[in-house]
């Protein structure tokens, strides 16, 4: 039988760095996963991104997919990704959509963006979103460089200078049938450097760790 377990809590605004980057090491030892508070992401500038992604989840299907994703940016519709190729199901049971790195002056113009007569505060408030998820990710990614014991600006020097960061928008509609369908991402490991991952507090989410 599984059980549950507390995962560890970071606190990304303590003065101790060197005690919250050991914190942060035996966190990712353990767990792989930890709880990140006093990040710097003001609660209502949150609040406004899951309204703005709700809205736009809304719209009929025909507008979605004229936004269908490009270069990873834009949307896909429900079933068009199976983050587990050796699962039987037909897809995962999600709406994406992905916003590519606003400092890359190379491809911030693949950035796709539904109409402002729509949606007037969706672009504002995601761009606010990604610079302030930015900052927060460079004070994590020096407390990690820090728990390695290497120079807190190691990852700013070298992965870090040029990063292809993503904000991914998720709309998971529920239940919709059958088994297969009660995932709304299969069993997966991300890829990348580090993941930071927001919710609206609807449960679901479950981190499987190997003891």
């Amino acid at each position: 039988m599984a059980t549950k377990l507390r995962l560890p809590m970071v606190d990304l605004s303590s003065p101790d760095r060197l005690s919250t980057a050991n914190s942060i090491r035996q966190a990712c030892v353990d767990y792989g996963f930890f709880y990140l508070v006093n990040h710097g992401v003001d609660d209502q500038l949150l609040s406004s991104a899951f309204q703005q992604s709700a809205k736009f989840f809304t719209f009929p299907l025909n507008y979605k997919l004229s936004l269908s994703r490009k270069e990873y940016r834009g949307y896909t519709p429900l079933y068009s990704e199976n983050l587990d190729p050796s699962s039987h199901s037909k897809g995962d049971a999600k709406e994406s959509y992905y916003i590519g790195n606003l400092e890359d002056s190379s491809s911030v113009n693949l950035n796709q963006w539904p109409s402002q007569e729509l949606l007037p505060d969706w672009r504002p408030t995601m761009e606010s979103l990604i610079w302030k998820l930015l900052e927060a990710g460079r004070k994590l990614m020096s407390l990690i460089a820090l728990s390695l014991n290497l120079d807190d600006d190691f990852f700013e020097k070298t992965a870090l200078n040029k990063p292809a960061a993503f904000l991914r928008l998720l709309h998971y509609p529920g239940e919709l049938g059958s088994y297969e369908e009660l995932c709304g991402a299969s069993a997966h490991s991300d890829y990348g450097m580090i993941t930071l991952l927001v919710t609206d507090g609807v449960p679901g989410l479950q981190v499987l760790i190997f003891l």
